[in-house]
């Protein structure tokens, strides 16, 4: 029977720590990715709405455009009735006639100056810009999002899986002191101290499913399914640090290419472009002016009286100069200003915090890589150590205490291991993100570590 549970725990170890292969059939980070981009919410709206500003370019090229416009309209009179008539009998005046008149139009305007106009393109141009680099980081965050709810979900198998084969080593502990106790080779404290530390660690594992559940959730969250088997880390990673290997390299680069701060700054330019639109208030405008008007009228009264004139055309240009508007040229001049500075507020906020970003996540890749080199010497030491310590409690040189106490530092430092070999991971990726050079060769790097 001892056997037998020695045999599960080391299973369960083998697995938590990525030594046993994974299942067949197993679904990878691709396979999650491919999911998230087509069921995303996120990603479709940042999408749909970069499609939206989109369509704000060719509507405000529109305006330059020629403007060509057609109206055909139908009149019919009606005169007066009169009681008086003819010495025939008809009415005077044709009172029960009517008559009809048609006039086509046609209508054609270019703008010739218009400055608030221009502006106003150049404006959606660089608003569309924006949004198109706030999508660029959307889709970015989706290579992190997915890595990191694949993870966690990784992470929290393994933690399961560690606190089950430690809970099963607590529950061997306790029935060997209690084959001790009723020996009369152990105090009663042994046993009472052993069932504590079994219960509580059982307490502790049914905790740690229920976050292996709500991590299957979120990933279902993100994919818009049920996540089924998935590959595992393993153990063996790369731990090649950054390149270039300089902390203010990745800074400068942030501070150019973080998605954020270009979006802010193609927003901060079309501010300035919708200032010039709306100080163009005070200036005039001219417009090319093309008309065509045919008219034509007919009657029932008089028979073969039908008028059709010739068609008239007329070329102009039409000056336009603004006097006054009631203060709203001056408003809006005011409102555009605030609005180029509350957007140069959040670009500086949103530098500041690429630069932050920067330095953080290549401290913490630079960091992990020795955590992860002292965590795994770590384990070894605390298993070497439980293992004296278990044999020392056999022939009596140990007590109980020390025992339990061993136990709960392995399995500390086992999670803590696999924390950071799937943090170091992320930290990777999230470097990358932050100055905006994550791609979809990241993702297959880090599948590639899959097994």
């Amino acid at each position: 029977m001892r056997k037998n549970t020695l045999s599960a725990c080391l299973a369960g170890l083998l697995a938590a720590t990525g030594f046993l292969p994974a299942a067949a059939g197993a679904e990878d980070l691709m396979d999650i990715y491919r999911e998230a981009v087509a069921n995303d919410p996120v990603l479709a709206s940042a999408d749909a709405r970069r499609l939206v500003v989109a369509e704000g370019v060719p509507q405000a090229r529109a305006a330059l455009l020629p403007q060509l416009s057609a109206g055909l309209s139908l009149q019919q009179f009606h005169p007066a009735y009169s009681n008086n008539t003819n010495s025939d009998g008809t009415p005077v005046d044709g009172g029960d006639g009517h008559s009809r008149q048609r006039d086509l139009t046609l209508n054609l305007d270019q703008t010739v100056v218009d400055l608030s106009k221009f502006a106003r393109e150049r404006q959606a141009k660089q608003t569309s810009e924006a949004q198109e680099a706030t999508y660029r980081g959307e889709l970015q965050d989706l290579y992190v999002r997915s890595t990191q709810a694949y993870f966690n979900v990784l992470v929290a198998q393994d933690q399961v899986e560690i606190f089950q084969s430690f809970e099963d080593a607590y529950q061997q502990q306790y029935n060997q002191a209690k084959v001790l106790f009723d020996k009369g080779l152990a105090p009663e404290a042994d046993l009472t101290q052993a069932q504590a530390y079994y219960l509580y660690i059982k307490s502790q594992r049914v905790d740690l499913e229920n976050s292996l559940k709500d991590a299957r959730r979120a990933l279902q969250q993100l994919t818009g399914k049920e996540p089924g088997t998935l590959k595992t880390l393993r153990d063996d990673l790369p731990m090649d640090r950054p390149a270039p290997d300089d902390a203010s390299a990745w800074v400068k680069e942030a501070l150019d290419q973080n998605p954020s701060v270009v979006a802010g700054t193609h927003l901060v330019s079309a501010d300035e472009h919708s200032i010039n639109a709306a100080r163009s208030g005070h200036l005039p405008t001219l417009n090319l002016a093309v008309g065509y008007d045919k008219l034509g009228s007919w009657s029932n009264v008089n028979r073969g009286g039908a008028s059709y004139g010739p068609g008239s055309t007329t070329i102009g240009l039409v000056l336009a100069v603004p006097l006054f508007s009631g203060g709203l040229t001056q408003s809006q001049v005011r409102q555009a200003i605030h609005q180029r500075d509350e957007d140069q507020s959040d670009l500086e906020s949103s530098r500041r915090q690429a630069a932050r970003d920067a330095y953080n996540y290549y401290n913490l890749v630079i960091a992990g890589i020795g955590q992860l080199g002292d965590a795994r010497v770590a384990v070894d030491a605390a298993k070497k150590s439980l293992a004296s310590l278990r044999a020392g409690y056999e022939i009596g040189t140990q007590n109980l205490t020390s025992v339990v106490v061993a136990i709960q530092i392995l399995a500390n430092v086992r999670s803590q291991y696999t924390s950071l070999r799937h943090q170091f991971i992320v930290n990777k990726l999230l470097l990358k993100r932050t100055v905006g050079a994550a791609d979809l060769k990241d993702m297959e790097e880090i599948n590639r570590l899959l097994q």
